[in-house]
Protein backbone atom coordinates (compact mmCIF):
# COMPACT_ATOMS: atom_id res chain seq x y z
CA UNK A 1 0.00 0.00 0.00
CA UNK A 2 1.27 3.77 -0.79
CA UNK A 3 1.36 5.29 2.32
CA UNK A 4 2.82 9.01 2.59
CA UNK A 5 6.20 9.47 4.59
CA UNK A 6 5.01 9.03 8.04
CA UNK A 7 3.08 6.73 7.63
CA UNK A 8 -0.40 9.24 7.83
CA UNK A 9 -3.29 6.88 7.05
CA UNK A 10 -5.58 10.11 5.88
CA UNK A 11 -4.57 11.98 2.75
CA UNK A 12 -4.79 16.05 3.57
CA UNK A 13 -5.80 18.30 1.15
CA UNK A 14 -2.04 18.92 0.32
CA UNK A 15 -1.42 15.07 -0.13
CA UNK A 16 -1.17 15.20 -4.16
CA UNK A 17 1.99 16.85 -3.77
CA UNK A 18 3.20 14.84 -0.88
CA UNK A 19 6.13 12.32 -1.38
CA UNK A 20 4.48 9.12 -0.79
CA UNK A 21 6.79 5.54 -0.24
CA UNK A 22 5.98 2.02 -0.04
CA UNK A 23 5.14 -0.20 3.03
CA UNK A 24 5.40 -3.68 3.55
CA UNK A 25 2.66 -4.89 4.95
CA UNK A 26 2.46 -8.72 4.44
CA UNK A 27 5.31 -9.52 7.26
CA UNK A 28 8.20 -11.94 6.59
CA UNK A 29 9.37 -13.65 4.66
CA UNK A 30 8.96 -11.28 2.46
CA UNK A 31 6.51 -11.76 -0.82
CA UNK A 32 7.97 -11.24 -4.36
CA UNK A 33 5.77 -8.92 -5.20
CA UNK A 34 7.40 -6.68 -2.97
CA UNK A 35 10.37 -7.43 -3.54
CA UNK A 36 9.94 -6.81 -7.63
CA UNK A 37 8.67 -3.50 -6.45
CA UNK A 38 11.82 -2.76 -4.64
CA UNK A 39 14.36 -4.08 -7.40
CA UNK A 40 12.66 -1.93 -9.64
CA UNK A 41 12.86 1.11 -7.48
CA UNK A 42 16.35 0.95 -6.63
CA UNK A 43 16.59 0.04 -10.56
CA UNK A 44 15.82 3.68 -11.08
CA UNK A 45 17.31 5.39 -8.34
CA UNK A 46 20.71 3.52 -8.10
CA UNK A 47 23.52 5.77 -10.35
CA UNK A 48 24.20 2.67 -11.77
CA UNK A 49 20.22 1.43 -12.06
CA UNK A 50 19.48 -2.14 -14.11
CA UNK A 51 23.43 -2.70 -14.05
CA UNK A 52 24.17 -2.64 -10.30
CA UNK A 53 20.80 -4.80 -9.81
CA UNK A 54 21.93 -7.42 -12.28
CA UNK A 55 25.05 -7.56 -10.90
CA UNK A 56 23.76 -8.54 -7.22
CA UNK A 57 20.41 -9.90 -7.71
CA UNK A 58 19.84 -13.77 -7.25
CA UNK A 59 23.43 -14.37 -6.52
CA UNK A 60 24.96 -16.87 -4.04
CA UNK A 61 28.01 -15.86 -3.39
CA UNK A 62 27.70 -11.93 -2.16
CA UNK A 63 30.05 -11.12 1.53
CA UNK A 64 27.94 -11.51 4.47
CA UNK A 65 26.50 -8.29 6.26
CA UNK A 66 27.38 -8.46 10.05
CA UNK A 67 24.91 -8.08 12.10
CA UNK A 68 25.46 -4.95 14.50
CA UNK A 69 26.00 -5.21 18.02
CA UNK A 70 22.72 -4.97 19.97
CA UNK A 71 23.31 -1.86 23.08
CA UNK A 72 20.49 -3.98 25.38
CA UNK A 73 22.99 -3.36 28.35
CA UNK A 74 25.02 -0.64 29.59
CA UNK A 75 28.05 -0.14 32.00
CA UNK A 76 26.62 1.16 35.48
CA UNK A 77 29.23 4.45 34.94
CA UNK A 78 28.05 4.72 31.68
CA UNK A 79 26.16 8.94 31.16
CA UNK A 80 22.93 8.89 29.27
CA UNK A 81 24.38 11.01 26.55
CA UNK A 82 27.65 8.16 25.77
CA UNK A 83 23.94 5.63 26.21
CA UNK A 84 22.16 7.55 23.82
CA UNK A 85 25.06 7.94 21.18
CA UNK A 86 25.44 3.73 21.15
CA UNK A 87 21.51 3.49 20.25
CA UNK A 88 22.17 5.86 17.57
CA UNK A 89 25.58 4.34 16.69
CA UNK A 90 23.38 0.88 16.64
CA UNK A 91 20.65 2.66 13.76
CA UNK A 92 23.27 4.23 11.62
CA UNK A 93 24.69 0.37 11.55
CA UNK A 94 21.43 -0.50 10.55
CA UNK A 95 21.63 1.74 7.77
CA UNK A 96 18.95 3.88 6.39
CA UNK A 97 16.60 2.17 3.90
CA UNK A 98 16.97 2.79 0.37
CA UNK A 99 14.97 0.52 -1.17
CA UNK A 100 11.63 2.35 -1.67
CA UNK A 101 9.90 0.01 0.58
CA UNK A 102 9.36 0.36 4.34
CA UNK A 103 10.27 -2.62 6.27
CA UNK A 104 8.14 -2.56 9.10
CA UNK A 105 4.59 -1.30 9.29
CA UNK A 106 4.19 1.06 11.70
CA UNK A 107 0.48 1.86 12.98
CA UNK A 108 0.51 4.88 15.07
CA UNK A 109 -2.53 3.99 16.62
CA UNK A 110 -1.21 0.64 18.22
CA UNK A 111 -1.07 0.15 21.97
CA UNK A 112 2.94 0.48 23.01
CA UNK A 113 2.95 -2.93 23.94
CA UNK A 114 2.44 -3.75 20.29
CA UNK A 115 5.12 -1.37 18.55
CA UNK A 116 7.80 -2.90 20.90
CA UNK A 117 6.75 -6.04 19.23
CA UNK A 118 7.51 -4.20 16.19
CA UNK A 119 10.69 -3.16 17.71
CA UNK A 120 11.64 -6.88 18.63
CA UNK A 121 11.12 -7.73 15.08
CA UNK A 122 13.33 -4.99 13.67
CA UNK A 123 16.24 -6.43 16.03
CA UNK A 124 15.38 -9.79 14.79
CA UNK A 125 15.64 -9.08 11.27
CA UNK A 126 18.34 -6.49 10.99
CA UNK A 127 17.57 -4.82 8.46
CA UNK A 128 17.62 -0.91 6.84
CA UNK A 129 15.02 1.44 8.62
CA UNK A 130 13.52 4.57 8.15
CA UNK A 131 12.21 7.46 10.13
CA UNK A 132 9.50 6.08 11.89
CA UNK A 133 10.81 2.65 12.56
CA UNK A 134 13.80 4.55 14.21
CA UNK A 135 11.59 6.27 16.60
CA UNK A 136 9.91 2.60 17.60
CA UNK A 137 13.10 1.10 17.81
CA UNK A 138 14.65 4.20 20.10
CA UNK A 139 11.79 4.06 22.44
CA UNK A 140 12.65 0.34 23.12
CA UNK A 141 15.79 0.86 23.18
CA UNK A 142 15.75 3.92 26.07
CA UNK A 143 13.34 2.04 28.33
CA UNK A 144 13.70 2.33 32.05
CA UNK A 145 16.99 4.83 31.82
CA UNK A 146 16.24 6.90 35.05
CA UNK A 147 15.61 11.01 34.34
CA UNK A 148 15.06 10.11 30.58
CA UNK A 149 11.72 11.35 28.72
CA UNK A 150 10.78 10.95 25.68
CA UNK A 151 8.29 12.26 22.91
CA UNK A 152 7.98 12.46 19.11
CA UNK A 153 9.15 15.27 17.02
CA UNK A 154 7.76 15.93 13.79
CA UNK A 155 8.28 18.14 10.80
CA UNK A 156 6.87 19.09 7.68
CA UNK A 157 8.82 20.47 5.30
CA UNK A 158 8.74 21.69 1.39
CA UNK A 159 11.37 21.02 -1.37
CA UNK A 160 10.70 22.35 -4.58
CA UNK A 161 6.80 21.89 -3.77
CA UNK A 162 6.86 18.32 -2.55
CA UNK A 163 6.19 18.39 1.05
CA UNK A 164 8.16 15.74 2.78
CA UNK A 165 7.64 14.29 6.50
CA UNK A 166 10.48 13.35 9.33
CA UNK A 167 9.80 12.17 12.73
CA UNK A 168 12.54 11.78 15.55
CA UNK A 169 12.29 10.85 19.21
CA UNK A 170 13.11 14.48 20.90
CA UNK A 171 15.26 13.17 24.21
CA UNK A 172 14.92 15.88 27.73
CA UNK A 173 17.12 14.83 30.31
CA UNK A 174 18.01 17.02 33.19
CA UNK A 175 16.23 19.99 31.41
CA UNK A 176 18.29 19.67 28.09
CA UNK A 177 16.97 18.30 25.13
CA UNK A 178 18.07 16.42 21.94
CA UNK A 179 17.00 13.70 19.44
CA UNK A 180 18.07 10.35 18.15
CA UNK A 181 16.28 8.69 15.02
CA UNK A 182 17.23 7.88 11.22
CA UNK A 183 17.27 10.35 8.36
CA UNK A 184 19.35 10.11 4.81
CA UNK A 185 21.01 13.68 6.25
CA UNK A 186 23.70 13.18 9.44
CA UNK A 187 21.88 16.55 10.71
CA UNK A 188 18.61 15.07 10.39
CA UNK A 189 18.69 12.71 13.25
CA UNK A 190 21.12 12.96 16.01
CA UNK A 191 21.34 15.78 18.57
CA UNK A 192 23.00 15.20 21.80
CA UNK A 193 21.58 16.32 24.39
CA UNK A 194 22.70 19.44 25.11
CA UNK A 195 20.14 22.16 23.84
CA UNK A 196 18.35 24.81 26.94
CA UNK A 197 15.82 24.55 25.75
CA UNK A 198 12.95 22.41 23.36
CA UNK A 199 12.95 25.87 21.08
CA UNK A 200 16.39 25.69 20.79
CA UNK A 201 16.05 22.14 19.72
CA UNK A 202 13.41 22.75 16.77
CA UNK A 203 15.26 25.97 15.49
CA UNK A 204 18.37 23.79 14.83
CA UNK A 205 16.26 21.25 13.13
CA UNK A 206 15.17 24.35 11.12
CA UNK A 207 18.15 25.50 10.79
CA UNK A 208 19.45 22.04 9.24
CA UNK A 209 16.54 21.84 6.69
CA UNK A 210 17.84 25.03 5.29
CA UNK A 211 20.89 23.81 4.14
CA UNK A 212 19.34 20.93 1.69
CA UNK A 213 16.58 24.04 0.98
CA UNK A 214 14.17 22.76 2.69
CA UNK A 215 11.13 25.26 4.09
CA UNK A 216 9.97 24.26 7.35
CA UNK A 217 6.03 24.12 7.59
CA UNK A 218 4.82 22.52 10.18
CA UNK A 219 6.21 20.55 13.54
CA UNK A 220 4.23 18.23 15.34
CA UNK A 221 4.90 17.75 19.21
CA UNK A 222 3.47 14.64 20.97
CA UNK A 223 3.38 14.06 24.95
CA UNK A 224 5.98 11.95 27.08
CA UNK A 225 5.78 8.42 26.22
CA UNK A 226 5.59 5.83 29.52
CA UNK A 227 8.52 3.30 30.11
CA UNK A 228 6.23 0.37 30.53
CA UNK A 229 6.72 -1.84 27.55
CA UNK A 230 4.04 -3.33 28.26
CA UNK A 231 1.39 -0.48 28.51
CA UNK A 232 -1.52 -0.24 26.82
CA UNK A 233 -1.40 3.56 26.03
CA UNK A 234 -1.40 4.59 23.20
CA UNK A 235 1.34 7.19 21.73
CA UNK A 236 0.65 11.12 21.59
CA UNK A 237 2.00 12.01 18.74
CA UNK A 238 0.53 15.45 17.76
CA UNK A 239 -0.28 17.56 21.40
CA UNK A 240 0.34 20.68 19.66
CA UNK A 241 1.07 21.89 16.09
CA UNK A 242 3.51 24.97 15.62
CA UNK A 243 2.71 26.41 12.01
CA UNK A 244 6.21 28.01 11.16
CA UNK A 245 4.17 29.63 7.88
CA UNK A 246 2.02 32.15 10.33
CA UNK A 247 4.31 32.58 13.05
CA UNK A 248 7.49 34.53 13.72
CA UNK A 249 10.20 32.86 15.47
CA UNK A 250 9.19 34.69 18.67
CA UNK A 251 5.64 33.45 18.51
CA UNK A 252 7.02 29.75 17.84
CA UNK A 253 9.73 30.03 20.59
CA UNK A 254 6.78 30.56 22.97
CA UNK A 255 4.67 28.03 22.01
CA UNK A 256 7.14 25.63 21.82
CA UNK A 257 8.61 26.41 25.18
CA UNK A 258 5.13 26.68 26.82
CA UNK A 259 4.56 22.97 25.78
CA UNK A 260 7.60 21.81 27.17
CA UNK A 261 6.97 23.54 30.10
CA UNK A 262 3.93 21.36 30.14
CA UNK A 263 4.90 18.58 29.25
CA UNK A 264 7.62 18.55 32.75
CA UNK A 265 4.72 18.88 34.79
CA UNK A 266 2.87 15.58 33.36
Amino acid sequence: ALRGHGNASKQSKEANSEVLFLVNKSGFPIEEQTWERMWKHVAMVHPEGQVMVNRIRDKQNLPQVPMPHLPLTFHPSMSVQEKLRRIQDYMIDLQYNHTGTQFFEIRKKRPISGLMECAREMMRESLPIKCLEAVILGIFLTNGMLGVERFALSFKTDFSGLLHRHVVLAISYRGSYGAIGMSRREELMYKPVEFKSLSDLVFDFESCYKKYYHTVKKVKIGLPIVHDQHSYDVINWKAVLINFSKLSKAEIAHDVDTHARKMKSL
